[in-house]
C-alpha cells in the first residue's frame, strides 16, 4: 500500500521537516502535526496541511489529526534538554496515544522512529541519565508491535545534521554509527512506499547502499 496521505507527528523536528518536504516533493500529501500556530507557515508554504495539536493532549485530539490519512509517521521526541517527566509524556505516552489515535481513526499503517537499541539489554547497560529514554522507547516499540497495525520501527544510529549522502547501511542489526537526519527522513519516505517493511524493524546508519535499495532489502 503506497501512502497517498501521511500524518507526520513531530513534524517541526529536524527529521520531520525533511520528511514533510520529501513527501510533498514526491507527489504525495502530507499533514504536519505541530504544537504552535507560528510553525504552520513553513509547512503551508511547502504545500502541506497542518494540525495544531500537542502530544500531551488527549487521544481524541490526536485522532482528529489522523482522520483521513493513509499512514502515520511518529518522529517526535522530548529532546536532550528535558527531564524524565517529558521523556515519559512524549517518547512513551505520546507514542502510545498516537498508536491508539491511529486505531481509532482507522489508519492501518504506522512508522515509528525509535532509538538505535531498545532491547532489555540496552536498558540495563545504559547510563542512568539515558536509561529512562531507552525504557520509554522500549515500551513504545512494544505497544506498536502489539497494536495490530501495519507497523515498521526504524532504529537510527547517532543522528547528525551533516549533509545527506543518499546511502545507508540498514538491517535488523548493524554496527553502531552516525547517520544524517536527512538520510533518516529519506529512509522513512522509502519505507512508506515499500510494503515489504510492514511488520519489521531495522537499524540504520550511514553506509554505502543507496537508500531505496537498502529499504527494499529489509
Amino acid at each position: 500500500m503506497v501512502a497517498v496521505k501521511t500524518l507526520i507527528v513531530g513534524a517541526n523536528g529536524k527529521i520531520g521537516k525533511h520528511l514533510v518536504r520529501k513527501i510533498v516533493e514526491g507527489g504525495h500529501e502530507a499533514r504536519a502535526m505541530i504544537r504552535k500556530e507560528e510553525q504552520a507557515p513553513y509547512f503551508e508554504d511547502l504545500g502541506a496541511e497542518t494540525a495544531i495539536i500537542d502530544l500531551e493532549d488527549s487521544v481524541d485530539e490526536i485522532r482528529k489529526a489522523a482522520e483521513g490519512v493513509d499512514a502515520v509517521v511518529f518522529t517526535a521526541g522530548s529532546g536532550p534538554n528535558t527531564g524524565k517527566d517529558k521523556t515519559i509524556l512524549i517518547d512513551l505516552d505520546g507514542a502510545v496515544k498516537t498508536v491508539e489515535a491511529a486505531q481509532a481513526a482507522g489508519v492501518e499503517r504506522f512508522v515509528l522512529v525509535s532509538s538505535f537499541d531498545t532491547s532489555r539489554e540496552a536498558i540495563q547497560e545504559s547510563p542512568s541519565s539515558f536509561s529512562p529514554y531507552v525504557v520509554a522507547k522500549h515500551y513504545a516499540d512494544k505497544a506498536l508491535r502489539d497494536s495490530g497495525l501495519q507497523y515498521t520501527i526504524v532504529h537510527p544510529g547517532i543522528l547528525t545534521n551533516e549533509e545527506a549522502t543518499g546511502k545507508v547501511d540498514a538491517a535488523e542489526v548493524v554496527n553502531r554509527g552516525e547517520v544524517p537526519r536527512e538520510d533518516v527522513a529519506e529512509v522513512l519516505f522509502q519505507t512508506l512506499q515499500t510494503d515489504s517493511t510492514i511488520g519489521k524493524e531495522f537499524q540504520v546508519v550511514g553506509g554505502e547502499t543507496p537508500i531505496h535499495k537498502a529499504v527494499q532489502s529489509i
